[in-house]
């Protein structure tokens, strides 16, 4: 038996001392560093002794003299998810989900467990088999090729995995399983990053893909040490309000394709669904003019999206006007409120100001600032804007109306939904094509007061 270590380690943050003291030097946190058995006996492959091979030693090899094969991806049968994660799983690839509680990870990987084509593993520390079964038989009464196995102990993991030899392995969650190696609690700095580090080593020698469900702290980062997200290959977000049924998954990392990519689903009884045109369920469906309303062209990721817009202006009742953004960034609201004071002259300074984001989405995109104006205005007056009108434009603070990114894809989505006018900077550059929406071009605030409100 080797000699047992011991070393401490920050429970908040993951940072690795020598010996104990009071605060973390690293994240400034009290009493959070504990002592920890990172090592009690001698550690051997994850394969069983008698099956352990010898490996080749490797070779510096020049870049021109290395061979290289695009390796065929797994596909989920879920279109979102494929979006996201660059056309399907990576053989050998460990990908990270992480998300608030209840926010429906776990539901997300059974249900393409459930679904895949491959011989796939759900290992689950959470739940029982009979927890897993009632979902299951909810999402897909008749899976075919799905193993549940309830174990949080790696050895015995791996032990299920070289009998049935599975194509696919998903792991809910990181922060239950514990291996003999590390002489800590499950959840422990120590014992995450050697469950992780021993599901690296299995996925890359048998170019098994396995997936992670991840907890995340009060923050909302991915719990356990922030070396757990640079190990692994990809780290994907679920996003979402428990109070709305849509969420949104996220690429944060992604070594086999790009972050900017999104996929949208709507939580039902039965699963998540999958949403191919978020636009329509994002816009409300009413046929009555309402004040306060405007729809906005932005992109999330690759994906441009029409979003709805919502402000109310009231007169303040209290000494201290209130400003409340949902889905946006208030003090961004109060810049453009100020823009709108001093450039335009709207006094506004003494009214409250609330802006609401429909679908209960968040949106950082500048492009939607000329929707939120026209918005804010709109309820000002009391003077509805036509539904068949759209913005895409970022304010400055000069009052004047900037151009934005990728506009021909925004005029492209609003055209496709029926929208007969688009709002844009008389700046922007746009391709030679024919398009069969009316583009009207603005340089000030005040042009699209006198386009809007006459």
């Amino acid at each position: 038996m080797a000699k047992t270590k011991t070393t401490f380690y920050c429970q908040n943050c993951g940072a690795q001392y020598a010996k104990w003291q009071g605060q973390c030097s690293s994240c400034k946190q009290w009493n959070t560093i504990a002592e920890e058995v990172i090592q009690k006996e001698d550690k051997k492959d994850w394969k069983t002794p008698n099956q352990a091979t010898k490996k080749r030693v490797p070779k510096p090899t020049l870049v021109n003299e290395i061979q290289y094969e695009q390796e065929a991806r797994y596909n989920t049968n879920n279109q979102e998810l494929n979006r996201v994660l660059g056309g399907g799983l990576v053989p050998g690839s460990l990908t990270l989900l992480g998300g608030e509680p209840g926010i429906g990870k776990s539901t997300l990987l059974l249900q393409i467990s459930l679904n895949l084509s491959y011989k796939t593993l759900y290992v689950s520390g959470e739940e029982s088999a009979q927890q897993i079964k009632m979902r299951a038989e909810r999402i897909n009464p008749n899976p075919a090729n799905c193993y549940i196995l309830t174990e949080t102990k790696t050895q015995n993991i791996f032990r299920q995995v070289e009998a049935i030899e599975p194509e696919v392995v998903i792991i809910d969650s990181i922060q239950t399983l514990h291996s003999d190696f590390i002489e800590s609690s499950p959840g422990s700095i120590s014992q995450i990053r050697e469950c992780t580090t021993e599901l690296i080593k299995f996925a890359k020698e048998t170019h098994t893909p396995v997936l992670l469900i991840g907890h995340i702290t009060k923050e909302g980062s991915i719990a356990g040490p922030k070396i757990l997200e640079h190990m692994v290959d990809t780290v994907l977000q679920f996003e979402g309000d428990r109070n709305h049924v849509y969420r949104i998954l996220r690429a944060h990392k992604n070594r086999f394709g790009s972050t900017n990519e999104l996929g949208i689903y709507e939580m039902l009884g039965e699963g998540l669904r999958e949403v191919s045109n978020p636009s329509e369920i994002l816009i409300s469906k009413t046929d009555q003019d309402l004040s306060g309303t405007s729809i906005a062209a932005t992109l999330e990721g690759m994906r441009p999206l029409m979003i709805e817009i919502q402000a109310l202006v009231s007169t303040a009742v209290y000494g201290t006007p209130q400003r409340s953004a949902t889905g946006y960034n208030v003090k961004r609201l109060n810049m453009l409120l100020a823009v709108l004071e001093k450039r335009a002259g709207f006094r506004l300074g003494a009214k409250d100001v609330f802006l609401n984001i429909t679908g209960g989405i968040s949106v950082d995109d500048p492009a939607i600032d000329l929707a939120v104006i026209a918005a804010i205005l709109s309820s000002n007056e009391d003077i509805s804007i036509a539904r068949d009108v759209c913005f895409a434009a970022e304010v400055g603070l000069a009052g004047e109306i900037r151009p934005v990114t990728r506009a021909d894809q925004r005029i492209i989505e609003a055209e496709k939904l029926g929208f007969a006018t688009i709002l844009v900077s008389k700046q922007v550059k746009l391709p030679k094509k024919n398009f069969n929406i009316h583009i009207q071009k603005v340089s000030r605030i005040e042009e699209v007061v006198e386009y809007l409100f006459g």
